[in-house]
């Protein structure tokens, strides 16, 4: 049965002839034929199938018929029939396995330029985007395992601005509190997470007076994230040796609890978000990790990342995936997670490393860092020596010149004590600048004086993390002073340098303030000597830094 739209029919008469009569009914089934024809295409589909995808905003009219008798008109008034189209249903709409791509990063340490050529932070982003097929709109959550910004002077100078803006540009969508987040303060520390565009995390870091997160400081213990519509939570890790490998004195009043702990506290609050998964990004060496995996298989947990040892790793433990991304953004770690929405179940995970080799250069983030760089350059290009070869990081060379510089500008001491964490960056070949010393030291550290006994002064070089020591050297089972060339006297007392960070604790130094509670602060920059020093040298290409160890 045909459907038919509102009709209206104007009937003229002149004659009741039969033959007109007869005519007239021949057309009445005429038109009702044609018009059955012309609306049977607009009769509304049935339930479930797919609705028309034109709209038609018209329909052409029956033509006026004209009779060789011309008694009767017949005009018709078309019914308009517009509908909407419903789009068909899509993959992602029916398909409910969703992926998402974690990329993995830690201990980047204000390496934006690099530490070789080509593998700096505008290389990664390149090489994400040809490698991964990374967008910035895709199903990827980019990470940091934390200590992001204390390193080279294009970071350190500006206390990580610089650093956190790269990462902005970057696309980070989260990262750990690191020791070094805390390195210039908490009032820094709250200055970066406030230029943050992604959330800085750690569950575990409180403060010792109530328990209580730091989420003042703009530090928060999780956040949750939407990704190709899986929600996933994140929640931040702190490596429990902070107040003893950042300057003990900038978290004298926060505690760092144990990790399981967190966990326990902060998951189910996670949960109760209805997430799909939960990722735990991190400050944390491997061993670590892989103990606390084992802790916390009833939780539920999808992946742990790490950090702090500057490890490269992508494995299973306990059914949890690890992930750490190396150092200085010269390696990441990865992992796709393939979950179900509809079982409400993880059904699989891909994971691996890659090295930050063969990227291009990506033009906004380069642009970023050439312009940090002239900013870094204005205050920091003052050259103050010339070498013609490397001193590498941590080098021999490099120790003795620092503990060697800081006798030189305080010759009434007679030992001097830095520790090995302290140096971070080589020196490397052609004018030494004053940017380049920051980079080796970049820590806002100043010079303490404490008196020791020489007995005392054995048990520091013992029970210390990796010592530098100047001003006295080891002749196989006895250390002997070079001012006298005699033998450490036990009962004697000394004047020995060491920096506040250890002064502080940090690095197992505890005992310096224990034996001298009244040390004494110079106020010295623990850099300055050096500088100081390579200026005397008056080193230039004619005359090259003579390097000894």
């Amino acid at each position: 049965m045909c459907h038919r739209g509102p009709r209206r029919y104007k009937l003229l008469m002149k004659t009741t002839t039969l033959k007109q009569i007869a005519i007239f009914v021949w057309l009445i089934f005429l038109l009702a034929f044609v018009s059955c024809q012309s609306t049977s295409s607009l009769v509304p589909p049935a339930s479930g199938a797919a609705s028309p995808t034109t709209t038609i905003a018209a329909l052409s009219p029956i033509p006026t018929v004209a009779l060789s008798t011309p008694t009767t008109v017949v005009t018709a008034t078309p019914t308009v029939v517009s509908s909407t189209p419903v789009p068909p249903s899509t993959p992602d709409e029916t398909n409910t396995v969703r992926e998402v791509t974690v990329l993995y990063t830690n201990d980047e340490h204000g390496w934006m330029e690099g530490m070789d050529r080509d593998n700096g932070a505008a290389n990664l982003l390149s090489l994400w985007r040809e490698v991964e097929g990374y967008t910035e709109d895709g199903p990827f959550l980019i990470l940091s395992g934390g200590d992001m910004w204390t390193g080279p002077a294009i970071s350190t100078w500006f206390e990580g601005e610089s650093m956190v803006e790269v990462m902005n540009a970057l696309g980070y969508d989260a990262a750990a509190v690191g020791n070094h987040e805390f390195d210039f303060g908490l009032e820094a520390l709250r200055r970066r997470a406030n230029e943050a565009a992604f959330p800085i995390l750690s569950a575990n870091t409180r403060y010792r007076a109530n328990g209580q997160a730091i989420t003042n400081l703009g530090v928060m213990p999780y956040t949750i994230i939407e990704v190709n519509g899986l929600k996933i939570g994140l929640i931040g890790l702190t490596t429990t040796s902070t107040p003893q490998t950042t300057n003990p004195v900038n978290v004298t009043e926060l505690q760092f609890i144990a990790y399981e702990t967190a966990l326990r506290q902060i998951v189910p609050e996670v949960k109760a978000a209805n997430v799909d998964l939960i990722f735990v990004p991190g400050h944390v060496c491997l061993h670590e990790l892989e103990l606390l995996a084992e802790a916390i298989d009833d939780l539920g947990i999808a992946m742990l990342g790490g950090g702090h040892c500057n490890e490269l790793v992508a494995q299973e433990v306990n059914g949890i995936v690890i992930l750490e991304g190396g150092f200085h953004l010269t390696a990441y770690a990865r992992a796709t997670f393939r979950y179900d929405t509809a079982a409400d179940e993880l059904m699989g995970v891909d994971y691996g490393v890659g090295f930050n080799e063969g990227g291009m250069a990506d033009l906004g983030i380069d642009t970023i860092i050439t312009r940090w760089q002239a900013e870094a350059e204005n205050e920091l290009n003052l050259v103050i020596g010339y070498t013609d070869q490397e001193i590498p990081h941590r080098s021999q060379a490099l120790q003795a010149m620092v503990v060697k510089a800081w006798l030189a500008g305080y010759p009434s001491a007679d030992v001097a004590i830095t520790n090995l964490g302290g140096l971070r960056a080589p020196i490397p070949p052609g004018e030494i600048t004053l940017g380049d010393i920051v980079g080796v030291m970049p820590f806002d550290n100043t010079i303490i004086e404490v008196q020791l006994t020489g007995a005392q002064l054995m048990k520091v070089i013992v029970a210390g993390g990796r010592p530098v020591i100047g001003g006295m050297t080891q002749k196989g089972g006895s250390w002997t002073l070079d001012k006298t060339g005699r033998p450490v006297d036990p009962e004697a007392r000394y004047s020995v340098l060491v920096n506040s960070f250890m002064y502080a604790g940090g690095d197992n130094y505890g005992l310096l303030a224990e034996f001298d509670p009244a040390g004494y602060d110079t106020g010295i920059h623990y850099r300055q000597p050096l500088i100081d020093w390579l200026v005397a040298q008056g080193s230039s290409p004619d005359k090259p830094l003579v390097v000894t160890n």
